[in-house]
């Protein structure tokens, strides 16, 4: 399998300064990835699996909230593991659910792994479908395929991967089974050999209506920001957050740290190549 990998993280890319500010260090690594899931299905477990010891904790910052990140290589490409904190959702109710939300949105990792548990996918896909609506660079493994075996589950994942639009990756962290094709698979998706087209909720006409006109007035508000579809969608449904996040600047300050991502990092190269 070839890759097209750039051999140096690019500095002046928009999401980098974001990344940096919320305590990842992208030095020596290509890619960005982030590990979301829900509490329970096996996402520390495979957390480990990857990067073994290459690894450290800390909290992210300004936050309570524990962050763990790893490292890893695959193909010769150098990976920045990033495991979030396990949550049901990223409707922000919770101090965990923030920190997700955010580093899913703002971060903009070169791609999401959402963890799901083989037993009980139901359960699962509220999260799924939630990631899905902010990025379409997302692949969902679908860990405990062997207790679902144990049980007598039949997991389609082929049929799970055409009705989400997004692969679906069966996997046993704790055992190794799947992992060398789901590092595949990522790297296909962040490369453009895989394309993603995730199924999203359409709403009635009138929804559909009301979030093509936030659209532009959030982008305005905010211009640059990622994903304004989806703050619109935020906002119909009464998020206070985001409002006072649109109201106080907040977003527009988020966007505005980006935009100088090109100026700082020159300064930092410079910094850098003399020492």
């Amino acid at each position: 399998m070839s890759t097209n990998f750039p051999t140096e993280h690019c500095e002046t890319c928009p999401a980098f300064t974001q990344l940096e500010q919320m305590g990842i260090d992208l030095e020596k690594f290509d890619r960005v990835i982030a590990l979301a899931g829900n509490p329970n299905t096996g996402k520390s477990t495979l957390f480990n699996a990857l990067t073994g010891l290459k690894q450290h904790t800390g909290n992210w910052p300004g936050k309570t909230v524990t962050r763990a990140e790893g490292a890893f290589e695959f193909n010769k490409v150098r990976y920045k593991l990033v495991d979030l904190p396990g949550t049901y959702s990223l409707l922000s109710a919770s101090q965990d659910e923030e920190v997700a939300r955010d580093f899913i949105l703002f971060g903009q990792p070169d791609c999401t792994i959402v963890v799901t548990d083989a037993t009980a996918l139901e359960r699962n896909l509220n999260l799924v479908m939630q990631v899905t609506e902010i990025t379409d660079k997302v692949v969902v493994a679908v860990n405990l395929m062997d207790e679902a075996r144990r049980k007598g589950l039949d997991v389609d994942t082929r049929s799970l991967a055409r009705d989400l639009g997004v692969p679906a990756i069966p996997i046993v962290a704790r055992s190794g089974e799947g992992i060398g094709q789901l590092l595949s698979t990522i790297a296909d998706v962040i490369d453009g050999n895989i394309k993603t087209k995730p199924r999203r909720v359409e709403g009635t006409p009138e929804f559909q209506h009301a979030v093509n006109e936030l659209v532009p007035m959030i982008e305005a508000a905010a211009p640059g920001i990622p994903n304004a579809r989806w703050l619109a969608i935020r906002l119909l449904d009464g998020d206070a957050t985001v409002e006072a996040a649109l109201r106080d600047g907040t977003l527009n300050e988020l966007v505005n740290r980006q935009q100088r991502a090109g100026v700082e990092f020159s300064k930092k190269m410079a910094v850098d190549g003399r020492q």
